[in-house]
């Protein structure tokens, strides 16, 4: 590594530590020693910290420890270096660097400055929730998130700025932002130009100060214990986990100062390049150049005819030299597209049109045709386009496709429906919800102006289906319905179908069928997990059935999809097969040597990490658990949802625990060998209300219509007590019930 960075990473090392130091010895005083510290909705201590060195940091005490400890890895200052830095000596300044600036935050929020706020009264992101970075897991296994960056500083100016964040967003990045240049932040830059930031559109504002930008490393070690499983403390495997299942990249934009570079020999500690977009000195500046970890592309030499092309160049640049895998295709509709724009919101005041929604009729109907049907490419609208109506107006579309293919399969009909709210959602300012006859539309002013009409709604559907269901879709039509008469007529025969459909996937159940799915995706994350997916039980994600998987399979034979043959059954009552245990066996790296279908208690499945629920027994219960992701409460096991991962994720078998997908409660095999719904008696509230009627019905057909009102939740039980009591004046079945253990 160059003198110069060597030196000012060493030098910035130094500045951060001292001030790390300086900050303890006050924070002895005030607060106190046993004042708590613990960054918002994280349970994982302080995560570099605890992933890197096993050292739990709960109060201000502990950090005594790791003060000391980031002293004893600083090299001696530049000026006292007769030769140059060893690289090794400039890694440990890093990590010292990293260690310095999680415990400065971990002060911060002790002594109640955080979270930050701007003098606009901007509420900045701070450290990402626990349960954010597990419902992001899927968008990282299935390419949707291939990678994310960690973005420090300011654009040189506003468009620039803009047109870099929509460039990451149109290939799925995570975009992680702090520091600033002179007072000006990227995220600043931004919100004045009306983007919308947060957790659904990939763009994480972090904080103005270079050292919050230590909360990607934070995301990324919780990463590495979540997904893969290691246990903390384990620097050298959460390392590499990082460098080699974790795409991620830092780009520094303006000048760099020492404490930036003392950042960036942390980031390079993780496996992760470092990006510039001004000249670092020692490294030549030829055009695009490299210097082993660290690449300087000044803006203004960067080849292009404008800065637009610019900003391309060094997205390309930042992507191509982490080896990211960008799977969204280019859509040629007039507006930005990718993933990242699912999360958008159009609100009230920027909106041009909406179909469906409360007292509209909007709907999408995906039906299967002869080859001789349909016109590949032809895309129709009948009735008036979008721009012809009222700002603000609402007005009725009916979304025909019609699809022809090979192999494709009228059960695929429903599978391909699903996508197109993904599909939709992709495009830069319109906002999808719902699907089938609850459809609802809102389209940004914004994006009518830039010229999106109705016909581009069919070429996002047309692109797509080719784009990622080719090899069952051949040809794809699309008909745009927006005249009221002809909308309200389809709306009858699409409901019609939709009938049928949902008649014909209730007779779907595992006994009907001697195939069930894998599903493997998560092994980047969890290489000793296999899900088996079953007609009467999704993924442990909840984004995949069994159809889907089995449409999955017949676009890719060697994906992540593959059939899993029943074979001679071991035991009808605990869905146990001698297939299913050797695919299983085969799969899982030789780790698992059984597993069972419909136990909680011999055997289960193993859990990633980015199940949709936990469920654990309550052995006191006698009966058992379902906490929701998005429940962030404690529970009455004494733990919460991110403390019942760490038990239990990462690919291991953990009998009496295991994660699942939501709508799983509600089938006729959820633990059947075990009680099935009688045993349920805590649920998160979120799920009681959401899944209230599924619910009901599982509880009839159990004969207890009224075990809903029976179950406890966060608000009547938040303890073991607590539980044991509501259950008791409630008269729950699972207290009469066989024990459990």
């Amino acid at each position: 590594m160059s003198r110069f960075i060597a030196t000012s990473a060493i030098r910035g090392a130094h500045e951060v530590v001292g001030r790390f130091e300086k900050m303890y010895h006050e924070a002895m005083k005030k607060p106190g020693p046993d004042a708590p510290i613990k960054f918002p909705n994280t349970v994982y201590y302080l995560p570099v910290i605890y992933g890197i060195l096993g050292h739990k940091v709960q109060t201000i005490k502990d950090l005594g420890w790791v003060v000391d400890y980031a002293k004893s890895l600083l090299p001696p200052l530049p000026a006292e270096h007769l030769w140059l830095p060893y690289l090794g000596e400039t890694l440990d300044a890093g990590m010292a660097t990293f260690f310095a600036e999680e415990g400065i935050m971990g002060i911060e929020y002790a002594m109640g400055k955080q979270p930050e706020v701007s003098p606009d009264g901007f509420k900045w992101n701070g450290p990402v929730d626990d349960v954010q970075v597990r419902s992001w897991g899927v968008a990282m296994v299935d390419g949707t998130m291939p990678g994310f960056a960690a973005i420090l500083g300011a654009a040189k100016n506003e468009q620039i700025a803009v047109k870099l964040i929509r460039e990451f967003q149109s290939k799925g990045i995570l975009l992680f932002m702090a520091g600033n240049v002179k007072g000006n932040t990227l995220t600043k830059q931004a919100l004045n130009q009306g983007v919308t930031l947060g957790y659904d559109t990939f763009t994480i504002p972090f904080g103005s100060s270079t050292e919050s930008i230590i909360y990607a490393g934070g995301y990324a070690t919780r990463a590495a214990i979540s997904f893969g499983g290691y246990e903390p403390g384990n620097a050298r495997l959460n390392l590499l986990y990082n460098k080699f299942r974790a795409f991620a990249f830092a780009l520094a934009l303006g000048p760099v100062d020492d404490l930036k570079y003392a950042t960036a020999a942390g980031a390079i500690n993780y496996g992760f390049p470092v990006v510039t977009d001004t000249l670092i000195p020692n490294v030549m500046p030829v055009g695009i150049t490299q210097y082993e970890h660290v690449i300087s592309m000044p803006f203004d030499d960067i080849p292009g005819k404008d800065d637009n092309e610019r900003v391309e160049r060094l997205v390309e640049k930042c992507i191509e030299i982490r080896g990211i895998k960008i799977k969204v295709a280019k859509v040629p509709i007039p507006v930005a597209y990718g993933p990242a724009f699912e999360g958008e919101v159009v609100r009230k005041a920027d909106l041009r049109v909406e179909m469906g929604g409360k007292g509209g009729m909007c709907f999408e109907w995906l039906r299967m045709k002869d080859v001789n049907e349909v016109e590949d490419g032809k895309i129709e609208v009948i009735g008036p386009d979008i721009d012809a109506a009222a700002v603000g107006a609402k007005i009725p579309m009916g979304i025909v496709i019609d699809v022809a293919g090979r192999k494709m399969q009228k059960d695929f009909e429903g599978v391909l429906e699903r996508q197109i709210h993904h599909f939709i959602n992709g495009a830069e300012g319109v906002q999808h919800q719902g699907q089938r006859d609850i459809t609802w539309i809102r389209i940004h002013k914004n994006a009518v102006e830039k010229g999106f009409r109705a016909k581009d709604i069919g070429t996002i559907l047309h692109a797509n289906f080719h784009n990622h269901y080719g090899a069952i879709v051949d040809k794809v039509q699309v008909t745009i319905y927006t005249d009221p008469p002809k909308v309200k007529e389809l709306l009858e025969k699409a409901r019609e179908v939709y009938r049928e459909r949902n008649a014909r996937i209730a007779g779907l159940t595992d006994d009907a069928v001697d195939v069930f799915y894998s599903c493997t995706l998560c092994q980047s994350f969890a290489p000793t997990h296999v899900c088996v997916i079953n007609p009467e039980r999704v993924g442990l994600c909840g984004a995949y059935s069994w159809l889907d998987c089995k449409a999955a399979y017949e676009i890719n034979p060697n994906g992540a999809n593959q059939p899993v043959l029943k074979g001679k059954m071991l035991s009808s009552e605990k869905g146990e097969w001698e297939g299913v245990n050797q695919f299983v066996y085969d799969h899982a790296q030789q780790a698992i040597n059984r597993f069972t279908v419909y136990s909680l208690m011999d055997a289960p499945m193993t859990t990633c990490g980015c199940c949709e629920c936990v469920m654990t027994i309550i052995p006191e219960a006698n009966g058992v658990m379902v906490v929701s992701r998005d429940d962030y409460s404690m529970t009455p096991a004494g733990m919460t949802f991110t403390q019942l991962m760490g038990v239990m994720g990462g690919g291991h078998q953990t009998p009496g625990m295991m994660g699942h997908g939501k709508i799983y409660v509600t089938s006729k095999k959820f633990i059947s060998a075990d009680g099935g719904i009688k045993r349920l008696v805590w649920l998160s509230k979120n799920l009681k209300e959401e899944l209230a009627d599924q619910l009901k019905e599982a509880a009839e057909r159990a004969g207890e219509p009224d075990l809903l009102s029976k179950i406890a939740d966060g608000e009547s039980a938040q303890d073991s007590d607590s539980l044991i009591k509501f259950l008791g004046e409630k008269g729950h079945p699972a207290m009469t019930m066989d024990p459990m253990v």
